[in-house]
């Protein structure tokens, strides 16, 4: 700790997640060292990448005068290496904060220090690694951020400091998550702060009530309309924006294409058309209610809204819009 009450951080992080906290940190405290995934292609160009984390560490590092000028970054896919540990211990750092770094800490790195990790759901609901796609595909009307002690099974530490939020209908995953961002600063803060009064309390998690947030695959980049229009806007909502939602569109002379779905609006009155049939408006039946199309995109061509859509390639009234099986070419 620096004379003035500084707490010099060491930051693991690699998702764009952790970097208003990491911003808020730096105003605040000294972030000693950012450790990150190493660089990975990506792109269409494959191009090597650095992570989020990574590239605003090294931002500063090029202009010399920023937040993160003078900090250490490393960038590793063993994060539990002798050599880390030992950068951890030389630039004497006096707490660790993980926010979706995307490696497993081991007991070595974790003894004798206080790390906590900033989590996208209000724990033990939905610990793992898509919490806040399951918390939408789910149904779920409220979901938060958790600041919790790292622990040996994962996301089940104790835990430090909560935010509650309801879910904006109109939102998607991808919204939801650039807001819970921000909102996890503020209890960050809090609980860096009753650390260093000696002030520490954690609340033991419910393993009763824990569900698993598996991780997102490409197969689940469907929609079914047999369910209550709730969930199907969930689970528009939830996919977006990766992997993505999408369904063959058949139309009433036999014609099929695929359609993405971007963005939908929940409506509680039945169409009278079967569910997953497209009607007046691009109101599509459910199992119970229906709901809305409001941004849609087709291949080769760009996201718009529904209307657009119809003045240039229209989907006629009786199209139906079937789940698109895994594997089905894009």
């Amino acid at each position: 700790m620096t004379a003035d009450g500084r707490l010099r951080i060491a930051f693991l992080g690699s998702g764009a997640f952790g970097l208003p906290t990491l911003e808020a940190l730096g105003a605040v405290h000294d972030v000693v060292l950012a450790v990150s995934q190493p660089d990975r292609p990506a792109g269409r160009g494959r191009q090597s990448t650095c992570t989020p984390i990574s590239a605003r560490v090294l931002e500063d590092h090029a202009r010399t005068d920023g937040l993160f000028a003078e900090t250490a970054i490393i960038r590793t896919d063993d994060v539990n290496a002798a050599a880390v540990r030992d950068r951890i211990a030389d630039l004497q750092a006096d707490a660790m904060v993980v926010i979706a770094f995307g490696q497993k800490l081991g007991s070595a790195l974790l003894d004798g220090r206080f790390a906590v990790n900033l989590h996208a759901s209000l724990l033990p609901r939905w610990r793992g690694a898509a919490p806040i796609n399951r918390a939408m595909m789910a149904g779920d009307l409220e979901t938060g951020v958790s600041v919790i002690s790292l622990a040996e099974r994962m996301d089940a530490g104790g835990v430090h400091a909560m935010r509650s939020t309801p879910i904006d209908p109109a939102e998607t995953a991808g919204e939801l998550h650039d807001r819970l961002a921000r909102l996890g600063i503020e209890p960050m803060l809090e609980v860096l702060e009753r650390w260093q009064s000696r002030l520490v309390e954690t609340v033991t998690q419910d393993e009763h009530a824990a569900t698993p947030a598996a991780k997102l695959s490409k197969s689940e980049a469907t929609v079914d309309f047999a369910a209550p229009s709730s969930l199907v806007r969930g689970r528009i909502h939830g996919l977006v924006p990766w992997p993505g939602c999408q369904v063959d569109a058949v139309s009433p002379d036999g014609g099929s294409q695929l359609l993405r779905i971007h963005r939908v609006l929940e409506m509680d009155e039945s169409t009278g058309v079967l569910p997953g049939t497209i009607g007046e408006g691009g109101v599509v039946g459910c199992e119970t209610g229906s709901i809305r199309l409001l941004e849609v995109q087709v291949p080769g061509g760009r996201a718009m809204a529904w209307e657009d859509l119809q003045r240039g390639r229209p989907f006629p009234i009786g199209t139906v819009l079937r789940p698109r099986s895994a594997g089905t070419p894009t």
